[in-house]
This record gives structure tokens, C-alpha cells and sequence, in this order.
């Protein structure tokens, strides 16, 4: 146990199992809903094959669920991955974990759910996506000169007014996400039952559009759904504040899981009952799109709103787990030590979450978010598929080790996982070169840092 352990009061254990639910549907089901489909059937063709390749993507993500409730259940401690990480291979790899959630993937994915919740804000109020700042130094797209539009300062209020929300108690953060959570399903359901009792037609399900098709078309929809469920994990970050975890984790992973196919399959089933594969190929925003066709111009604006709180409940558990990940390293040593500071009175990673929330905001601010992004894709999966590893190195590691909660189908299920993560390593690497080196020199960055900290905890051993 390290000195932080000793002197900081613990986190408290106030979410529930609904809690712990909303923390999985509320994260995953962000965008994607609205945005894929369309990628989707460019890819495959067919309406059939895109129900394929969510069923089959779905069921990957079950698996992963499957194999992260066993260590959930075992190990319910703040940090998610960099717990299973550390345990199975040491404190170097779980660091590698932590730092590139801290600084680039969860971050930089906080800010692009607040971009997209001020885009979507735009739609009624266009003069949030005035240009009213340039920096003139060439840190801009193309090397040019800097724009920050007004919407840019209100979604960075947003983050830090969830920041803020999250730091005065898990339960108030556990509370919005269970209540915007609910909305945003309730309204998700609404405009499925809008679809599907529309103007449409079953002829739709066996319309077409020229694809690429094949292994190549079923891999590349593939990675579209893949996107679309990321975000189941986000409740093993926050596992030390969840009332019985041995029950409630893995509960909240395969439930949520579950729950997530259910809606992504009901819409997709709306989407093209109303529209023709052509219809949603040539929709960038196909929900948008049916509800046009179903109520007019002001379905659209609907779908906006829908949108809107969909994006807010992600972003609300993005900054609620995320900011566990940071907390965690430093509580170990391994990081800042002023992020493992601990409220007294609320009982929350208080630094932790504040100094994530407005590292994020300063990434939006940036406007070159997507691109780190896109630079950590690589090296994350790769981190990834080394903790559902873990299960079958913990298994024979730590024999001893309390499993409420065991992997169903096990070892074949988390085997089958992590070829496909290692499936989308290569694909990534062969397809993006240039970001997957490069996402990997971002993270070899924390290797001194790692030495740094390592050092100083071996000295004070």
C-alpha cells in the first residue's frame, strides 16, 4: 500500500446497480446511433448484412463484457484496465494503460462528445459556429492559422460544469446519469416507434446499393459497429464506488451490453423500414433523415435533440470513470501525486476529475482532438486486448485470487476477443501507418516518466 493509500480517505461505495448500468448505456450510445448506418451499408450493401455485422459486433462486445466482469468482480478497484493490467504484468504496462487514457484517448474522446453536443446545439442557434477567435500561429488544420468558434467556449463550460456536478459526489454524478440516461432511451424508443409505425415498407430489407462486400466491406462495417459500442469498460474504471461489486459489476457489464444491442438493432430496423439501403447510404445523419420523412422538418430538429442528451449522458460518464484512471496511477505512485487527492467531505477524486475535465477542454480548444485520437486508436487496442488477456494470465498467476463472477464459455470466449482486437491491431497498422507509429511514440513519451516514478517508489521501499 502506497503512502497516498495511507493518508487519504478511500472513495465511497454510492452507485447501485442502476447506476452502474447507465454508466455502460449512457456511455456507449453516444453518436454512432445516428452516424453509422450509413458507413455501414457502403460497406456491405445490404440491409441484411448491416443487421449481421451489428449482431456479430454485438456479440464481440459481449465477450469482452463477459471477460471484464470476471475482473471486475475480482478486483473491483478504481482504474478499470490499469487494475488487470498491473496485476497480470506488472506496474509498467498498467501505467501505459494510464497514461494514454489520461492524455489522449479518454480526454480527447470528452472532447469530441462536447464538440459534437455544440454541433448539434448549432442547428438552432447557428452563431455558435461563428468563428469568433484566430490564432494566427500554425497549429490549425494544414498548418494554418488557429479558429475557435463560439460553440467551442460553451462545450468547454459544459465539461467543466460536469466536472463540477461530479466532483461534489459520486451519487450527484451517478444521479444525472441514471436520470439523462433514462431520457435519452425513452427518447431513442420514441423514435423507433415513430419509424416503425411510419410510412415504410419490408420491400426496404431487400433493397441495395454497390458495396465492396466481402471480407474486406464486413470487416470495415465491422469497425464501424466496434466504434459504436466502445465504452462498455467505462464502469470498471469506477468499480471502488459501486455497493456490492461482486454482484452489481458484472450485472451492469452484460445487462448494459444487452441492452445496448437491443436499441442499436431496433433502430437500425427503424431506419430502414423507412428508408431504402440508397436512402441511408446518402444520409450522413440517417436518424435525422427518417424522422424528416416520418414528421417533416420538425422531426429532424427532434432527432437534433435527442442527439443532444444522448451526447450529454456519454459525456457525463465519460468524465465520471475517466477521471478514476488518473486517480488510480497517482494513488499507486505512478502519476502527479496531487491527483490521488481524495474530498474529504465528498468523497471524490476532486483534482483528478477537475484537472481531467479542463485537460479535455483544452484539447477542444485545440481543434486537433480527432487527430490524437486517431494517433491512440492503435496502441489503446493493443492495450485492450492485453487485459482480457489478463483473465487467462490471472487465472494461472493468482490461482488464489476470489472469483465471484467467472467467464462464461471461458477460455474460448476472451481468446475469441482478443483475436479479434488483434485482427483490428494489423488492420489499423497496414491501413494507418503513419498514425500507428506515431500514437505509439505518444505513448512511449511516459516511459521516462514511468522510470521517474518507479524509481522514486523503489527508493522509498
Amino acid at each position: 500500500m502506497s503512502v497516498v493509500q495511507k493518508v487519504q480517505p478511500g472513495l465511497r461505495r454510492d452507485l447501485g446497480l442502476w447506476g452502474a448500468v447507465a454508466i455502460v448505456v449512457g456511455t456507449v450510445i453516444g453518436s454512432g446511433i445516428f452516424l453509422v448506418p450509413r458507413a455501414m451499408v457502403l460497406s456491405v450493401g445490404t440491409p441484411q448484412t448491416v443487421f449481421l455485422v451489428w449482431v456479430f459486433g454485438g456479440f464481440l462486445t459481449l465477450f469482452g463484457a463477459l471477460t471484464y466482469a470476471e475482473l471486475a468482480a475480482a478486483m473491483p478497484e478504481a482504474g478499470g484496465e490499469y487494475v488487470y493490467l498491473r496485476e497480470a504484468y506488472g506496474p509498467f504496462f498498467g501505467f501505459l494503460y494510464g497514461w494514454t487514457q489520461t492524455w489522449v484517448a479518454k480526454s480527447a474522446s470528452i472532447a469530441t462528445l462536447a464538440t459534437g453536443f455544440f454541433l448539434y446545439l448549432s442547428n438552432f442557434y447557428p452563431g455558435l459556429d461563428q468563428v469568433v477567435l484566430q490564432i494566427p500561429l500554425p497549429i490549425g488544420p494544414q498548418g494554418g492559422p488557429l479558429d475557435v468558434r463560439s460553440g467551442q467556449f460553451l462545450a468547454m463550460a459544459v465539461i467543466m460544469g460536469l466536472a463540477g456536478l461530479n466532483y461534489f459526489g459520486v451519487k450527484i454524478g451517478g444521479g444525472v446519469q441514471i436520470a439523462v440516461t433514462a431520457i435519452k432511451v425513452l427518447a431513442i424508443a420514441a423514435i423507433v416507434a415513430l419509424g416503425l409505425f411510419g410510412p415504410g415498407t419490408t420491400a426496404n430489407f431487400q433493397s441495395s446499393v454497390p458495396a465492396p462486400g466481402g471480407f474486406t466491406g464486413f470487416f470495415a462495417a465491422l469497425v464501424a459497429a466496434l466504434w459504436a459500442y466502445d465504452g462498455w469498460n467505462n464502469v470498471n474504471m469506477v468499480a471502488s464506488e459501486i455497493k456490492d461489486p461482486k454482484r452489481n459489476l458484472p450485472l451492469a457489464l452484460i445487462g448494459g451490453t444487452l441492452l445496448v444491442m437491443a436499441i442499436y438493432l431496433s433502430a437500425n430496423l427503424a431506419y430502414f423500414y423507412v428508408l431504402p439501403a440508397s436512402g441511408v447510404a446518402a444520409s450522413d445523419r440517417v436518424a435525422s433523415e427518417m424522422m424528416r420523412v416520418v414528421l417533416g422538418p420538425g422531426g429532424a430538429n427532434a432527432v437534433s435533440i435527442a442527439a443532444m442528451i444522448s451526447i450529454f449522458a456519454a459525456l457525463n460518464g465519460s468524465i465520471l470513470s475517466g477521471s478514476r484512471v488518473p486517480y488510480a496511477l497517482a494513488r499507486d505512485g505512478y502519476f502527479f501525486s496531487p491527483y490521488a487527492n481524495v474530498s474529504e467531505r465528498y468523497r471524490t477524486p476532486g483534482v483528478s476529475i477537475l484537472l481531467l475535465s479542463a485537460w479535455s477542454a483544452v484539447l477542444l480548444l485545440s481543434g486537433r482532438y480527432d487527430d490524437l485520437y486517431t494517433l491512440v486508436i492503435f496502441p489503446s487496442w493493443i492495450l485492450y486486448a492485453m487485459a482480457a488477456a489478463s483473465v487467462i494470465v490471472l487465472r494461472r498467476k493468482r490461482p488464489d485470487l476470489e472469483r465471484p463472477y467467472k467467464t462464461l464459455g471461458y477460455p474460448l470466449v476472451p481468446i475469441l476477443f482478443v483475436c479479434v482486437a488483434v485482427v483490428l491491431i494489423i488492420s489499423t497498422l497496414v491501413n494507418k501507418p503513419r498514425e500507428s507509429l506515431l500514437g505509439l511514440l505518444i505513448i512511449a513519451a511516459g516511459i521516462p516518466f514511468y522510470r521517474h516514478w518507479h524509481q522514486k517508489i523503489t527508493r522509498a521501499a
